[in-house]
């Protein structure tokens, strides 16, 4: 009678029935569910406190930076705005000579040629008109006190008919756009009359 393979005895290499192998390794343990934590010690209070003296030097020196680039876009502005206004004057620097020189064509020709002034002062009035949408104004200087700050006296003249230091007469006119003086008037002021007409 043959004997039965699967009652032969010994450890079976395969199958369900294979037994591991021992194993002294350091994964040995693992199998029991346990697992090796290492604490981490706490800070110290002065560990602390350094953390909390850079978080607020970090954050005082963002402000800062903050701070100085709202400066810094501040001051762009603000030189933008002036370089804009310093191109604007230099234009109509250019342009206010050609304005004195259509009013004079209008005041030559006015009694020769009533037509052709009026046509020249239609092209001075465009030209005008289109200054003054830039907030171009001419200023009032006939009859007004003389003011240093935007009048330019070319002439004192006795007058017995105005107080002295009064304007009496624009030789050119001043302009000024918005609080700017663009161009200062050239003004003739009366001064006092002489002793003799005074007394008369």
């Amino acid at each position: 009678m043959t004997d039965d393979p699967q009652r032969t005895s010994g450890p079976v290499v395969d199958g369900a029935g294979s037994e591991p192998a021992p194993s002294d390794g350091p994964e040995a343990g693992a199998h029991d569910g346990e697992v090796e934590l290492t604490a981490e010690p706490l800070p110290t209070h002065e560990e602390h406190l350094q953390v909390v003296r850079e978080r607020d030097g970090y954050l005082d020196a963002l402000q800062r930076m903050k701070a100085d680039f709202d400066n810094f876009r501040k001051r762009m502005e603000r030189e933008r705005v002036h370089h804009r206004a310093s191109a604007a004057r230099e234009v109509v620097l250019t342009v206010l000579p050609v304005l004195d020189n259509l009013e004079r064509a209008v005041a030559a020709i006015v009694q020769r040629d009533a037509p052709l002034a009026d046509g020249v002062e239609m092209v001075r009035g465009q030209l005008a008109s289109v200054l003054g949408s830039h907030g171009l104004t001419e200023l009032d200087a006939v009859g007004a006190p003389f003011d240093p700050t935007q009048h330019e006296a070319i002439a004192s003249v006795p007058s017995a008919d105005h107080p002295e230091g009064t304007v009496i007469e624009v030789v050119e006119k001043g302009y000024r756009a918005g609080d700017d003086l663009v161009r200062a008037a050239k003004v003739v002021v009366a001064a006092a009359p002489p002793a003799d007409q005074q007394a008369g």
